[in-house]
């Protein structure tokens, strides 16, 4: 019998439907729990993660780098500005293909090499989202390039900020110095959060002595961009603290009085108010733009002013060591009085050289190959002041050894830095037997003592150095720090003496009288600088040698080459009863001291006289010694 076979099992088929239905719930149930599982992980343990890298790409933290402080001279006149400049930047995480934008950006300006050189510095040190600078100072017709070309060149930004400008260049690069931008070596030690945003930092100068005044602080701001990088709304802002504006004790028309009587010579003037130790002018020629340096000076033009022969870069007035003459016998007549070896009156025989005790060398006085004898059979201090008599100051040397003059000396500031506010000051050196033991390994000799005695030998001194030394003696021994700072934001400084050198009245009275006849006498060294003169003055020439000259020897000057011809010094204070000023002057290879003192003159006239005249004198001093 066949067996029966069921077409339908109505039965199965519900049990499979349910089983299927049963299944498929199930697993849309467990992807839909993969899926809530998924989006809290995303939601709620990631929250925090991905919406910092949502903000990241929306919202950027920009700095707002400060306003850099102004710089016055004492009258109001504006010695260091800022100015408005656009700068081209790039912000590396917008850019695809750097080279290929810097290649385009090349074709439509102007970009040396060293403005690329120093943007792939740059680009090592920034942070994630931070513009580089590529260009500064873009003209109008380049930010119109760039404008219309922007839409090519995502990342690539133009920002105005304020840059730094001199508006009277050379005339105050040694004093002022001025800004530059920041280098590898400075962006390792300044401190990265105090200049994000700050292309540029004081170089030399009162702009890097007192750079963090000058700088200010950093601000910040939050903004929203888009996918290009472009800003569209500011979030948050924290602005900026400005860098404090400060005045200097420099006086504008006493500076370009003292680089005008300067002119081509190569030289440096310092003029202080001793009563206060504000540096009233600081001028070394010949000076330089310092406007160059601020963007990045060009090859050819820093090896112009580094290869020039006559080293405008060098700070003179701080930095030049020269033999200081003549113009420490004032200094020297005082240590001997102090030191007891002589009184006003005491006189030595003046035949026109000097000789050692047992010793056969003649050491001259410049007069010698003048009038073929000394000042005068006797001579005393009066005399041998203001007519710089080498064979007097040579016998008081003798007598006070090198190690008292080290020691009375270094009262005036003389063989130490005096500490102005600036940078790269040098020392100069006050020589001692200690020193020369120290420096040489060499014992001390006699004749050295002499040749110290007038300002010759192993004796260095700065035109800073003679300044402040003369401010000493107008203020009859008291030293004040040399200062160009001279208030921060109105704020005056006050400025005490250190120290006081202590002397009986009678001792300063007769070197001022010393130092006064040198122009007010008939005799005195410059005593044709005082012709037409309103006001009296105490001074003193000094003439320093470049070459040696053998013993026998006559220097005569047209026989001499040009660098290898005497420096003139002159030293003064003024008002003599009632001293403002006190100025020292150097002029390089200018023959001798009348070359220096008809600038002292001008300098002087401008401080002291409302309308002064030009000053047509010179001094006759043409020390040997």
């Amino acid at each position: 019998m066949p067996q029966h076979i069921p077409l339908k099992d109505p039965g199965g088929e519900a049990r499979l439907f349910i089983t299927r239905i049963l299944f498929s719930v199930l697993l849309v149930l467990a992807l839909l729990g993969v899926i809530l599982a998924r989006y809290y992980d995303l939601q709620i343990n990631d929250y925090e993660i991905y919406r910092t890298q949502s903000d990241r790409n929306r919202v950027q933290l920009q700095p707002l780098p400060p306003k850099r402080g102004l710089i016055y001279d004492r009258n109001g006149v504006l010695l260091a500005d800022n100015r408005p400049s656009h700068i081209l930047s790039i912000v590396r995480e917008r850019v695809e293909d750097l080279d290929a934008t810097l290649a385009e950006l090349q074709a439509l300006l102007p970009i040396s090499e060293s403005d690329l050189e120093n943007f792939q510095q740059k680009l090592q040190r920034r942070r994630p989202y931070e513009a580089v600078p590529l260009r500064f100072r873009l003209t109008e017709e380049e930010r119109a390039l760039l404008a219309v070309n922007r839409h090519r060149m995502p990342g690539v930004t133009v920002d105005a900020q304020l840059v730094r400008h001199y508006p009277h260049g050379p005339l105050f690069s040694h004093a002022v110095g001025y800004v530059g931008r920041i280098n590898e070596q400075e962006a390792q030690s300044l401190d990265e959060r105090d200049y994000r945003g700050t292309f540029h930092v004081g170089k030399v100068g009162v702009e890097k002595f007192y750079e963090d005044l000058l700088h200010g602080e950093v601000g910040y701001q939050n903004v929203e961009t888009n996918a290009h990088g472009r800003v569209l709304r500011v979030l948050e802002r924290f602005d900026p603290v400005p860098g404090a504006d400060i005045t200097l004790h420099l006086d504008f028309e006493l500076q370009q009085t003292a680089l005008e009587a300067l002119g081509e010579q190569r030289g440096a003037v310092v003029a202080i108010d001793p009563w206060t130790g504000g540096v009233l002018a600081l001028v070394s020629t010949p000076g330089f733009d310092t406007n160059l340096f601020v963007n990045g000076i060009s090859s050819a033009d820093y090896q112009a002013l580094r290869n020039s022969p006559d080293v405008p870069l060098f700070n003179r007035a701080i930095q030049g060591q020269y033999p200081p003459g003549s113009t420490v016998k004032p200094m020297m007549a005082m240590a001997g009085l102090q030191a007891g070896l002589v009184t006003p009156e005491t006189t030595v025989p003046d035949p026109g050289w000097y000789s050692l005790p047992g010793d056969s060398r003649r050491y001259r006085d410049w007069i010698l190959k003048i009038r073929g004898t000394g000042h005068a059979p006797r001579v005393d201090m009066h005399m041998a002041v203001a007519e710089s008599c080498d064979v007097y100051f040579y016998d008081l040397a003798r007598r006070l050894t090198i190690d008292r003059m080290h020691e009375y000396l270094s009262g005036y500031g003389l063989g130490k830095r005096t500490q102005v506010d600036t940078t790269n000051e040098r020392p100069g050196v006050l020589p001692s037997t200690r020193w020369k033991r120290d420096a040489m390994n060499q014992p001390w000799y006699p004749g050295e003592t002499l040749s110290a005695g007038i300002g010759q030998g192993y004796m260095l001194a700065t035109p800073m150095q003679l300044a402040a030394a003369t401010s000493v003696l107008a203020t009859r021994g008291q030293w004040r720090t040399p200062r160009l700072l001279r208030s921060v934001a109105g704020q005056e400084l006050p400025n005490e003496p250190v120290e006081t050198l202590s002397a009986p009245p009678a001792y300063w009275e007769a070197v001022h009288e010393s130092m006064r006849a040198v122009v007010h006498s008939a005799r005195g060294t410059a005593r044709k600088i005082g012709e037409g003169i309103r006001y009296e003055m105490a001074s003193k020439t000094g003439t320093s040698q470049v070459i040696g000259i053998a013993q026998n020897a006559i220097y005569v000057e047209a026989d001499v080459a040009e660098r290898h011809r005497n420096h003139g010094l002159f030293i003064a204070f003024a008002p003599y009863e009632a001293p403002t000023i006190a100025v020292a002057v150097i002029v390089e290879n200018g023959g001798g001291a009348s070359a220096a003192s008809p600038i002292a003159r001008a300098v002087l006239d401008a401080w002291l006289v409302d309308d002064p005249e030009p000053v047509d004198g010179v001094a006759e001093e043409q020390t040997d010694g």
